[in-house]
């Protein structure tokens, strides 16, 4: 691993914004291909932290300050990978719909979730906070993703899940698309008896998920 890919994955685990911008500028400067840097040097960090957060090393808002410096780098090479892709975007893991349902509010383990999903490749459309089952509907229609992601803080809304579940049925769109769910309350036996294909208990594991629904 080159010097300038390390440093960068040490300032990424470190949160450092600022230094991790630099880190790929100077990478750049010294003609690494924006996909190499983006492959070994942001999603390669993402990945330390990922792990490390899975096993109790790193708490929420550490990561959540890791997933930030991530985003400044790949500020600077988005231009140039979708230049390079044929401006249609970087090259992914595929696209991925997010949101948290209708009537929750919570926005901080969907958004931590949203940002390591985009730093280990996803091309991710986040829909925010209390999203309606349409416009999941809606987002799968139009965006066609891989997978779409919904997000659950409280009991009360865990049903608005098998709504959204439903909708797509309805719509003709459940068969194309896999459905990911997660929050606080939210249970491997209830993503089954709602007809979901996975469940992730954190933001870590939703990446391996991820990774694994989308293969």
């Amino acid at each position: 691993m080159s010097n300038v890919i390390e440093q960068m994955q040490k300032d990424l685990y470190e949160g450092n914004a600022d230094a991790v911008k630099a880190g790929v500028e100077k990478a750049l400067a010294e003609g690494m291909a924006a996909q190499e840097i983006l492959d070994k040097g942001l999603i390669g960090g993402m990945d330390v932290v990922g792990r490390d957060f899975k096993c109790g090393d790193l708490y929420i808002p550490e990561v959540l300050l890791c997933a930030r410096a991530m985003h400044t780098g790949l500020d600077v090479l988005k231009p140039l990978l979708a230049e390079s892709h044929g401006g249609t975007g970087r090259a992914s893991l595929g696209k991925l719909v997010i949101g948290t349902v209708q009537g929750d509010m919570h926005d901080i383990g969907k958004n931590l979730v949203s940002m390591m999903l985009e730093g280990a490749g996803f091309e991710v459309t986040d829909l925010g906070i209390d999203t309606p089952p349409a416009k999941f509907v809606e987002a799968v229609r139009t965006l066609q993703p891989k997978i779409v992601g919904m997000a659950a803080m409280l009991t009360t809304t865990m049903p608005v899940m098998k709504t959204v579940i439903e909708a797509l049925t309805e719509a003709g769109l459940r068969d194309k698309v896999k459905v990911l769910i997660g929050g606080a309350p939210v249970t491997s036996a209830f993503a089954k008896q709602i007809g979901a294909d996975a469940y992730a208990p954190d933001a870590a594991t939703a990446v391996d998920v991820a990774r694994g629904l989308a293969a």
